[in-house]
C-alpha cells in the first residue's frame, strides 16, 4: 500500500481499483477491464475522458504562460475573459467572480465574503447561515460545517456554534413525510418550521441560506413542486440572501444551464466548480452580485487589500480549460443534448426500476438520478448500515459500471453529459444486472423484509 491519505475512503479498504486511462464515457483499470463511468468521476467529467480540445487548450496555455497569480493588481487575459463569459451567462445581477480551486473553497470564500459585506454595510450581527439536513457543501472548515452528512461531521468537531450555522429540514418528501401527508402539506410543514426557526433566531441576525438546487451526495433529492417558490418568498420576506450551490447542478447537469433554472431559483449568490472545466483542471467560482461587490470596495481600500485569496486563484491553465469547456457546451448544444438524453434516462430508469422489490423511489432530473434502495418496498424500511448501497455498487462494478452509493442506500447516476441514448441503455442494462445481483445477495443474507 502506498503512503497516500485517501479522501472519503475507509482507511482499511484503500487501493481497490486503479484506473489507468479513459475514452468517452468509459474508463479502464490496471487489468484492462472497461467500465462505464456512471458518476462522471465525482459528478464532474461532463465532456467525458478524451476531449482533445480541452487538453490542447490547457497545453497551449501552459506553453504560453504556465502560471500567473492574481494578487496585488496582477492579472492575465484568460481570467478576465472567463469572468466576462460567465457574467453573460449567470442569473446574478451584475455578477463578480472570485476564482478558486474546488467547490469547498468557493463555499468557504462565500462564507467569508458574506461576513465582509455585512461588516461593510454596518450589520455585523447578520452572521448566521442556514443550511439543510442532508446538505453537502464541501469539507473545509466552514464548508464542512455547512455540510450535514454524518460521515463528514463525525470526529472532526465542526465548530457549528462558533460559525453560527443553523439547520433546517431536508426537502425529501419520500423520507420526511408524516403519515398520509401530501407533498403540498409536507412543503407547508417544513417551511412553517423554518419560519418559526427564523423568527426565534431573529431575522436580523441571519445572512443567507445555502441550497443545492438538486442535491448530490445526500441522495439526489429533488424538492417537491412549490418548495422553492415558498422558500424564496420566505427568505425575501425576512431579508435573507438566497445562496445556490451549483457545484454539481451547474452547466447542463439538470438539462438546463443551471440547476437554479431547472428548479425556478433566483439566486443572490452562486457557487461553481466541477463541470466548469469538465474537471480537466481544478477551478471554482464564488459568484456575488455587483451591489455586494460595490459595498466591499471601501473596506479593501481602507485595509489596503482584500485579504483573501489562493496562490492558484484564477490559474491561467484552469481558466483556459473552463473557457474551452464553455465554448464546447455552447457550440455543440450540450445543454440541449443533456435535456433530451436526460429525459430519456429518467423515463428508462422508471420503466426498469419502479417495480423492483428493492427500489423504494426513483428520482432525478436531466442526467442526474438515484434509486432509493430499501429493505421493504411497502414500508420504505431502510437497509441497515448502508449495506444495500454498498452491495449494489460492488455488483454494478462487477458488471462494468462505476456508480456511487450516497446517503447510505441511494444509488446515484450522473454520467458524462455526452452520453448517448444507446449508451444510456447499456449503462442501465449493467445497472439492472447489478441491482438484481445485490438483491439476491441481501435476500440470502436476511437483510431484506420484502
Amino acid at each position: 500500500m502506498s503512503s497516500v491519505i485517501y479522501p472519503t475512503t475507509n482507511f482499511t479498504a484503500t487501493e481497490q481499483l486503479c484506473i489507468t486511462h479513459g475514452d468517452g464515457i468509459h474508463v479502464y483499470d490496471s487489468d484492462g477491464k472497461e467500465y462505464i463511468e456512471g458518476l462522471a468521476g465525482l459528478w464532474c467529467t461532463s465532456l467525458g475522458y478524451s476531449n482533445s480540445e480541452v487538453v490542447e487548450a490547457i497545453t497551449d496555455q501552459l506553453n504560453r504562460l504556465p502560471f500567473q497569480h492574481t494578487f496585488g493588481g496582477k492579472t492575465h487575459e484568460p481570467v478576465m475573459q472567463l469572468a466576462d463569459k460567465l457574467k453573460a451567462m449567470v442569473p446574478v445581477e451584475d455578477a463578480y467572480f472570485f476564482f478558486g480551486n474546488s467547490g469547498s473553497d468557493a463555499n468557504d470564500s462565500h462564507y467569508k465574503m458574506l461576513k465582509y459585506y455585512f461588516n461593510a454595510i454596518g450589520k455585523p450581527e447578520k452572521r448566521k447561515i442556514i443550511t439543510r439536513e442532508r446538505g453537502y457543501h464541501g469539507v473545509t472548515v466552514a464548508a464542512g460545517a455547512l455540510t450535514s452528512l454524518p460521515a463528514n461531521l463525525a470526529h472532526f468537531d465542526a465548530p457549528l456554534e462558533a460559525l453560527s450555522i443553523l439547520r433546517t429540514d431536508a426537502p425529501h418528501y419520500y423520507s420526511g413525510r408524516k403519515g398520509n401527508e401530501t407533498e403540498a402539506q409536507f412543503v407547508d410543514r417544513i417551511l412553517t418550521s423554518l419560519e418559526d426557526q427564523i423568527l426565534a433566531e431573529d431575522p436580523a441576525t441571519i445572512a443567507a441560506m445555502i441550497v443545492e438546487p438538486i442535491t448530490g451526495a445526500s441522495g439526489v433529492i429533488v424538492p417537491p413542486e412549490g418548495y422553492y417558490e415558498g422558500l424564496q418568498a420566505l427568505l425575501r420576506k425576512h431579508d435573507i440572501l438566497v445562496w445556490a450551490d451549483e457545484v454539481i447542478c451547474g452547466f447542463g447537469r439538470t438539462g438546463a444551464d443551471f440547476g437554479s433554472t431547472t428548479m425556478g431559483i433566483k439566486p443572490d449568490l452562486m457557487t461553481f466548480a466541477k463541470q466548469l472545466s469538465s474537471a480537466y483542471f481544478p477551478i471554482s467560482a464564488a459568484v456575488i452580485p455587483g451591489w455586494m461587490y460595490d459595498a466591499m470596495v471601501a473596506q479593501t481600500n481602507e485595509v489596503g487589500v482584500f485579504g483573501h485569496g489562493y496562490t492558484y486563484s484564477g490559474h491561467p491553465a484552469a481558466c483556459a480549460a473552463a473557457l474551452k469547456t464553455l465554448e464546447i457546451y455552447e457550440r455543440d448544444g450540450i445543454f440541449a443534448h443533456a435535456a433530451d438524453v436526460g429525459a430519456y434516462m429518467q423515463a428508462r430508469l422508471r420503466e426498469m426500476f419502479d417495480d423492483h422489490p428493492m427500489v423504494g423511489e426513483v428520482r432525478g432530473k436531466g442526467l442526474i438520478a438515484a434509486l432509493e434502495l430499501v429493505s421493504n418496498k411497502t414500508t420504505g424500511a431502510i437497509i441497515p448500515g448502508g449495506k444495500g448501497g454498498a452491495a449494489a455498487v460492488e455488483a454494478c462494478q462487477s458488471e462494468g459500471l462505476i456508480l456511487r452509493a450516497v446517503a447510505g442506500n441511494a444509488l446515484a447516476f450522473c454520467p458524462p453529459l455526452i452520453i448517448t441514448r444507446e449508451e444510456v441503455d447499456e449503462m442501465l442494462r449493467r445497472a439492472k444486472a447489478g441491482v438484481d445481483a445485490a438483491y439476491d445477495r441481501l435476500k440470502a443474507e436476511g437483510l431484506l423484509d420484502g
